[in-house]
């Protein structure tokens, strides 16, 4: 039987127009870690200037000012340089983002049995939630 150390890994690069993260998303992430759905990995808060310059902090610098001083990223560096140039090139001129890098523990027994079976994952897709909403919305009128 296969046991994986870690289950599905995901990339989410999270903009916020006002300056970053509000304490309402970070009290969501934090009950996400303790209910044990995700792992925190990674977690940088990544901006880009009016010019385009783009700035990234780990998470550990100022993890107080963020109201993440007790929690331990299990990968802390895991999004690289290049990740965090590649992925803000999306950000909006004067904008902040949150770049995590999240596990998905709750997948992670799923992952174990399907490649205990043979099984391998060929593509995989997340659909944002506001395009899900939208979309079932649409349907129902």
């Amino acid at each position: 039987m296969s046991e994986f150390d870690y289950g599905p890994v995901e990339l989410l690069l999270v903009a916020f127009p006002a300056g970053g993260p509000t304490p309402a998303v970070l009290e969501a992430i934090s009950e996400l870690i303790e209910s044990e759905t995700i792992r925190l990995l990674d977690l940088v808060i990544v901006s880009r200037s009016a010019t385009g310059e783009i700035t990234a902090v780990d998470i550990e610098d100022v993890s107080d000012e963020y109201g993440f001083g007790t929690v331990e990223l299990e990968a802390s560096g895991l999004a690289s340089d290049d990740d965090i140039r590649e992925l803000a090139e999306d950000l909006p001129l004067g904008s902040s983002a949150a770049l995590l890098v999240v596990e998905m523990l709750w997948a992670k027994k799923l992952a174990n049995r399907m490649s205990d079976a043979g099984g391998f994952v060929v593509h995989t897709d997340r659909i944002p939630a506001l395009v899900v909403n939208a979309a079932l919305a649409a349907l129902a009128e």
